[in-house]
């Protein structure tokens, strides 16, 4: 019950099947659920040509905004292929279903692997991103970016689990404000930088320059095309949209990429001319901010309205990753749980697969930025390319109305996406992107693993060519026993319905234990044989199996053998630990012995639930009661055991003094108060 309402509380009401239609977002609400992703990439993607340039010195820096115009070029001619794709698939998929259409299997495979890293290193990005900006704002921050970014994955994952629509509309107000606050700082800033001659970079002394190359160059241009991550989001989500939804969808694209190239373009502008350069502990965006604005009000605004954004933008992969898991769960290349809606008409099993690999990643990569950009860009522009060829093959093939226009525009797409996509894995392979080249090919073969089971699932479960069985003539029922108890009796009267050829089954552990249970059989074990085994080396498992073998081999064919398992349900979750579970792992036994060559074994579980409130049949079998803890004691102990784990976080973290401290003093109070509790609950008893 509680559970139930903490769930309630957390991700709201279920909605019914029928609601689903009312769930659909505006132009304005999808800019916000889709674009969140590209938008952001503007807070870095000029930063992460400038960590490249900079190693070659001041000269070098000026060649960051021609680098940026190359990436727009390629971003425009890329948004305007995948209008055509959302066109010519309104019901959406993106590059999957393009080229599992018109490529075949592996190439949409190949390209559902890309997207799906891609979203999640989308998300562990964006955060760590996000976090850069709070701990750029508020340097004392810095040590807790790990557990801040962790804790922003769990709230974006949580708002996603209460539907699109309500996500759409939480999150338009940090999208709408970040476009607004990079949009006038971009305005502030080029009036400012208009008709003066750019501030040279100060760049560290005695710092070791690489020569301006064509490779520094190319590996500039990217690191900068972070910022066409993101383009294909709205592709995937074609179906989130209100009618007529292609028309809708396509619009939203073009916003998305008109705002992404001004923001762009003028953030690397501004940099170009306020002489910024990348530093460990300020991102450029918030120096870009300081030299225009100062450190008032405005200039928090936008590194609070970068900070939403960029954490947010995770967004975008918690609408479109469990979309894609559906669409490859329906075709069987994942678990089919992904492609089910959950109580709020969301894939929610999708959207927690998600936060748990991302804030994987986050953990493993100390969510630091600049150490995920390598693995970032090559998942995207595999995506990009296979989506742009599987067009093209599209427009050949069908030979629609304006075909060659079509094609043309695509081919070019499917070209530049190709050459960029060799550029990335030449210029990256060794500061990470190999990585995600041995991981797409493994999820290929997770993938195919996984539909060749459905597939052999399917091959043998099948009606064609079956025929209806015998009728079971005869019922064997063995009921295994280490005990007799009120659990039990139930599962007896349950064994006799079956059959009248019963037998019970108990292994000889203890001789006195066992004449104990001899003496109480006679009396409640309802006419049902009991049968002794004895276990010299105190196995339980293995005497009962050997028994079950030979039982086997006494039946024929015709007879059934059913297992019938007493077992009592504790009354908490916890209590389930603090017993032997022998008849859950006679369950996983006989649950395995098919794959042995064993014949089938009908296994029942009979189960009896304790309720905390019971009393004993009888005070002789009762023992002396236990004492109980008073809720003060429980509350207490609950709250030491987690201000411990947090103190230990605190130190493991290096989190300030003033909160280690403070968690520390906390801690002993706690203590003391445990002592007080227990010193007076003895005097009471």
């Amino acid at each position: 019950m509680i559970r139930t309402a903490l769930k309630r509380a957390l991700i709201g009401p279920p909605l019914a099947t029928t609601q689903l239609i009312h769930e659909r977002i505006s132009k304005l609400k999808g800019l916000a659920v889709f674009s969140s992703d590209a938008l952001s990439s503007t807070a870095y993607a000029t930063e992460e040509i400038l960590i490249v340039l900079v190693m070659a010195g001041a000269a070098a820096v000026g060649l960051a905004l021609p680098v940026a115009i190359a990436i727009s070029a390629v971003l425009a001619i890329v948004a305007f292929s995948y209008y055509q794709t959302i066109h010519a698939y309104p019901s959406g998929g993106g590059a999957y279903i393009v080229a599992h259409d018109n490529l075949g299997v592996w190439p949409g495979l190949v390209a559902a692997a890309a997207l799906l890293i891609d979203y999640v290193l989308t998300v562990s990005v964006s955060v760590a991103a996000g976090i850069a900006a709070v701990t750029s704002a508020v340097p004392t921050l810095f040590h807790m970016r790990v557990s801040l970014a962790l804790l922003a994955i769990a709230l974006v994952a949580m708002i996603n689990l209460r539907g699109v629509r309500e996500a759409a509309t939480i999150f338009a107000v940090p999208t709408y404000l970040f476009i607004g606050a990079l949009g006038l700082t971009v305005i502030a800033g080029t009036a400012r930088a208009f008709g003066q001659p750019p501030i040279p970079p100060h760049l560290a002394p005695g710092q070791s320059l690489a020569p301006i190359s064509l490779w520094l160059i190319l590996r500039a241009y990217a690191s900068g095309s972070a910022a066409m991550t993101g383009v294909e989001a709205i592709s995937n989500g074609i179906p989130a949209f209100r009618p007529p939804e292609a028309r809708n969808a396509g619009i939203t694209l073009i916003w998305m990429a008109g705002i992404l190239i001004v923001l762009f373009l003028g953030l690397t502008f501004l940099a170009h001319q306020l002489g910024i350069v990348p530093q460990d502990r300020e991102t450029v965006v918030s120096q870009i901010a300081r030299a225009i604005f100062g450190t008032g009000p405005f200039y928090f605004l936008v590194q609070l309205s970068t900070a939403l954004i960029l954490i947010l933008a995770a967004n975008t992969s918690f609408a479109d990753f469990p979309r894609l898991a559906s669409i490859l769960a329906r075709d069987a290349f994942l678990p089919r749980a992904l492609a089910n809606l959950g109580d709020r008409l969301v894939f929610a099993n999708g959207i927690v697969v998600l936060a748990l690999l991302s804030g994987g990643l986050v953990y493993v990569f100390r969510a630091s930025t600049h150490a995920l950009i390598p693995l970032y860009a090559v998942g995207v522009f595999l995506s990009f390319t296979l989506s742009q060829a599987g067009m093209v093959k599209r427009w050949w093939t069908r030979r629609e109305h304006g075909w060659v226009r079509h094609m043309v525009i695509n081919g070019v797409g499917a070209t530049v996406t190709a050459i960029v996509l060799a550029v990335v894995v030449a210029t990256k392979f060794l500061h990470g992107a190999w990585i995600v080249l041995v991981l797409i090919p493994a999820n290929i073969w997770i993938m195919h693993k996984i539909q060749r089971h459905y597939q052999e699932v399917r091959n043998q479960l099948t009606l064609e060519g079956a025929q209806t069985p015998d009728p079971i003539r005869r019922h064997k029922v063995v009921i295994p026993v280490g005990d007799l108890h009120r659990g039990v009796l139930p599962a007896l009267r349950y064994a006799k319905s079956l059959s009248s050829d019963v037998v019970a089954i108990a292994v000889e552990i203890d001789p006195e234990r066992t004449r104990n249970l001899k003496e109480k059989w006679e009396r409640w074990g309802m006419g049902v044989p009991l049968r002794v085994l004895s276990s010299p080396y105190r196995s339980v498992l293995e005497p009962l199996l050997r028994f079950l073998d030979g039982l086997e081999w006494e039946t024929g064919f015709d007879q059934q053998i059913t297992v019938v398992l007493p077992e009592f349900v504790p009354a908490k979750w916890w209590h389930f630990f603090l017993h032997g579970q022998t008849a859950l792992l006679l369950k996983l036994t006989l649950y395995f012995r098919r794959r042995q060559g064993h014949r089938v074994t009908v296994v029942t579980d009979v189960p009896y639930y304790l309720s905390p409130a019971e009393e004993p049949v009888a005070a002789a079998e009762a023992g002396p009661a236990p004492p109980r803890m008073s809720g003060p004691l429980v509350g207490v102990s609950a709250l030491f055991v987690a201000v411990g784990v947090l103190l230990g976080v605190a130190l493991m973290r290096g989190w300030p003094q003033i909160v280690v401290e403070v968690l520390g003093l906390s801690l002993v109070v706690l203590l003391a108060t445990l002592a007080f509790i227990v010193i007076i609950q003895s005097f009471l008893s």
